[in-house]
């Protein structure tokens, strides 16, 4: 059976590269006699696998040594609770960007534990486009900027880090971690959950800076303490070492890429021709204004809706499988995150002309 091109925006491909060694090492890691899925989260074992991945992550991305790196659990939903709880200071309000579905629900989330003032929003547009940096109202005295570099459902990505005049900037890097080079000193704290760059799904990355740390609010729970994490390398409770081992894979396989510089380019290559063949057709369009475009996610409409069931039912056909877009945006919706190959996208893009032929 052949492997399908997954366009699914979460969970995501895997690189075949990473599944067909984890399969070699599914019953016997290295000698054990063990899954890494049957270890202890404490043995020597599993804790060369923990070391491993930190120290090859924090060479992909040059972390500095004054941050932490967690391995956690509860997804990019759960960071919307734990970073107020843990940087809300003195009172202050933090500044948070409205840029799309995401965004939206770091706001609700934050407003439960302390006061959340929008710097910037573009939800009248339709979460269209990412705002410019002189659009955004920040405060000098907030806590933190929460933004959302990549906006998943909607495909608005910002073509800019946000200038924050030294507060803390926070981003949700769920779609856009590992894509492509970074500076983590620009910001305070970011995370990721797992499953669209990083592995499967149950991990979750944050990055923070170590200042960052220790000062959660009155009554937040043990679990959720930034600092009781980092003090026990991420093993307070059992972590999904499973996932752990699997992200660890992903990042010997981006380092054999060439590393993050490598990926990036391969990435701006498969989104430029997707953009393109989309751009070129009259058939198809994406919403999005084009300094705004994701390069993982690229929501696109085709000239008739009622074509949109056919257009799925042929492209699975094709080996081409979960298009659909998000329905609070419709149409078809192509995440092409680090493990999707240019032949998969040439592959839509080859179907999407012949469908045009067809039924344009």
């Amino acid at each position: 059976m052949s492997r399908a091109f997954n366009f699914s925006a979460g969970p995501a491909m895997l690189p075949a590269a990473v599944l067909l060694q984890a399969r070699e090492e599914m019953l016997d890691w290295r000698g054990s006699g063990m899954c890494v899925a049957e270890m202890s989260h404490r043995g020597k074992e599993f804790l060369s696998i923990a070391e491993q991945a930190e120290t090859d992550l924090r060479e992909l991305l040059a972390i500095p040594a004054d941050y932490k790196v967690l391995f956690l659990q509860g997804g990019a939903s759960l960071q919307f609770a734990m970073v107020p709880m843990n940087l809300y200071r003195d009172g202050r309000a933090a500044d948070y960007l409205n840029t799309g579905s995401w965004s939206k629900k770091a706001i609700s989330e934050a407003k439960r534990f302390g006061e959340v003032r929008v710097a910037a929003t573009t939800e009248a547009e339709r979460f269209t486009r990412a705002p410019a940096q002189a659009e955004l109202a920040l405060n000098p005295d907030a806590a933190y900027l929460h933004y959302t570099p990549n906006e998943t459902i909607e495909g608005v990505e910002f073509p800019y880090v946000p200038d924050t005049g030294g507060v803390p900037l926070v981003a949700d890097m769920s779609s856009t971690i590992l894509s492509r080079p970074i500076d983590v000193s620009r910001y305070g704290v970011i995370y990721a959950g797992a499953q669209k760059n990083v592995g499967p799904a149950g991990l979750t990355i944050v990055i923070v800076r170590s200042d960052l740390i220790g000062q959660p609010l009155p009554g937040t729970p043990t679990m959720l303490d930034y600092k009781i994490h980092a003090d026990n390398d991420s093993m307070y409770n059992t972590p999904p070492t499973y996932a752990w081992y699997l992200a660890g894979l992903v990042f010997r396989w981006l380092k054999d890429l060439g590393g993050l510089p490598g990926m990036a380019a391969i990435n701006r290559r498969k989104a430029e021709a997707l953009y393109a063949a989309i751009d070129q057709s009259a058939f198809y369009a994406n919403p999005v204004q084009p300094e705004s475009r994701s390069w993982m996610n690229v929501p696109f409409t085709l000239a008739d809706p009622k074509l949109d069931d056919t257009f799925l039912a042929e492209a699975k056909k094709q080996g081409l499988v979960t298009l659909k877009g998000h329905r609070s945006v419709g149409g078809m919706r192509a995440s092409i995150y680090n493990a999707m190959p240019e032949e998969g996208v040439q592959a839509l893009i080859g179907f999407m002309q012949e469908f045009e032929r067809k039924y344009g």
